[in-house]
């Protein structure tokens, strides 16, 4: 079919769950949007989609309604005119769908084309794109022949597909940038916490790829990650990952999907070192938890004093969405030897600073203080756990920006007044 063929079933009134990061379905949602004088309150429900989003425009808010489950780029400050944002545990997810709470009537999806038993992929993004398409009344597809074959739990019937579109385009693409010389130096001290053997979960971005870069001279590291990137394509290659010591999955790098440049999608595919699974159980914390030495290392926006940690918005402004952090938190810290650790440079680019006396009014707190191990800047290490809020308070002030201790120092001693 063309796209537009694709998409003359969808009705109003449907939820439509949408295929995200380097697998978002463009052609379906252009399709969509030409749909859109005769569509009304449909709702279009996506973690964090790659490329336009014209269906967010505010002239087609009657026609559409966002529910983001993680804020992208491509939607930051743009929540408003039915553009809204759903905060749930990535982990949970999948049930919301199952269950019914968020009943997802049609899937827009990119897959793979069928092997000879008929199966495609759901190839870079297997997430909550599993729970979507098991439980969607349809589901549609772009049958893509650069959408790497992945294997896991992303594999979908072709029965299953209720209309296809062959396309033939290049996936959208993730590349990193340089490092910068405080990047370098937060990925140095977070290497110092890691341990031969340890399973890491690692994201995207350049803190996870400064800490990849600092891990060279370590060995028979595993991975069991919410997604990765190229940062850990040269550790793979080299053998310094070789998730040798995992007790889940050993010799797999597993995890719920990818972001990066055609070198990963090349290195994915069709391999059998490589496993995507439904997110529900790579975030579950039980299942983290069975691995040693979990190193989960995530960033922030901002730090207080105690301890809290805003990961998701400036204030009241959401930039992104609660995500696993707290699913590999908590995973991490019940794993035997497991180290939780929030990776921030100390200062924004303003200069002001990211260890703060009180998180910005409007500020969601993901972790909380009582989950807080380890928060790592340019100046060093702080360890909170089992550290009262005095402790933790001096230890948070001598890893901030020089030029902000004493100001810190100060406001700390009139709160306790």
């Amino acid at each position: 079919m063309t796209p537009l063929e694709a998409v003359s079933s969808i009705r109003s009134g449907q939820r439509v769950f949408v295929h995200g990061g380097m697998a978002t379905p463009t052609a379906l949602l252009e399709a969509l949007v030409q749909r859109a004088d005769e569509l009304r309150d449909v709702e279009l429900i996506h973690l964090h989609t790659t490329g336009a989003v014209p269906y967010a425009d505010p002239r087609y808010a009657d026609s559409f309604r966002v529910a983001n489950l993680f804020v992208g780029s491509n939607l930051r400050g743009r929540l408003r005119d039915g553009v809204d944002y759903l905060p749930c545990f990535l982990s949970e997810i999948p049930q919301l769908f199952r269950s019914g709470r968020r009943k997802i009537d049609v899937a827009l999806v990119q897959v793979s084309p069928p092997d000879d038993s008929g199966h495609c992929t759901l190839g870079t993004s297997v997430d909550v794109a599993k729970a979507a398409v098991d439980t969607a009344e349809a589901t549609i597809a772009l049958v893509n022949p650069r959408m790497p074959r992945v294997h896991g739990d992303g594999f979908v019937p072709t029965r299953k597909l209720t209309a296809t579109v062959e396309v033939e385009t290049p996936l959208p693409e993730y590349a990193a940038r340089p490092l910068t010389t405080v990047e370098r130096q937060i990925g140095r001290h977070v290497a110092s916490l890691i341990d031969d053997g340890s399973t890491l979960q690692v994201g995207i971005g350049a803190i996870p790829d400064a800490v990849l870069a600092a891990l060279g001279g370590h060995r028979h590291l595993g991975v069991h990650t919410e997604m990765w990137s190229d940062g850990l394509l040269d550790l793979l290659e080299s053998g310094v990952v070789d998730n040798s010591r995992k007790y889940k999955h050993v010799g797999k790098t597993v995890s719920g999907f990818v972001m990066g440049t055609q070198r990963l999608f090349d290195f994915i595919d069709d391999n059998p070192a490589v496993v995507q699974l439904d997110i529900g159980y790579i975030n579950n914390p039980y299942i983290i938890s069975r691995n040693p030495k979990v190193a989960a290392i995530n960033s922030a926006v901002e730090v207080d004093l105690t301890g809290q940690v805003c990961a998701d918005s400036i204030g009241s402004r959401v930039i992104s969405g609660v995500g696993g952090q707290m699913d590999f938190i908590r995973g991490a810290s019940l794993s035997e030897g497991g180290k939780p650790i929030i990776a921030l440079p100390s200062c924004c680019k303003d200069g002001t600073s990211r260890i703060v006396e009180t998180l910005r009014p409007g500020a969601g707190v993901v972790t909380t203080r009582a989950h807080v191990h380890y928060v790592v800047t340019e100046h060093g290490v702080a360890d909170l756990y089992g550290r009262t809020l005095d402790e933790r308070a001096r230890a948070l002030i001598a890893i901030a920006g020089p030029q902000h201790r004493e100001a810190l120092a100060r406001a700390w001693r009139e709160r306790l007044r």
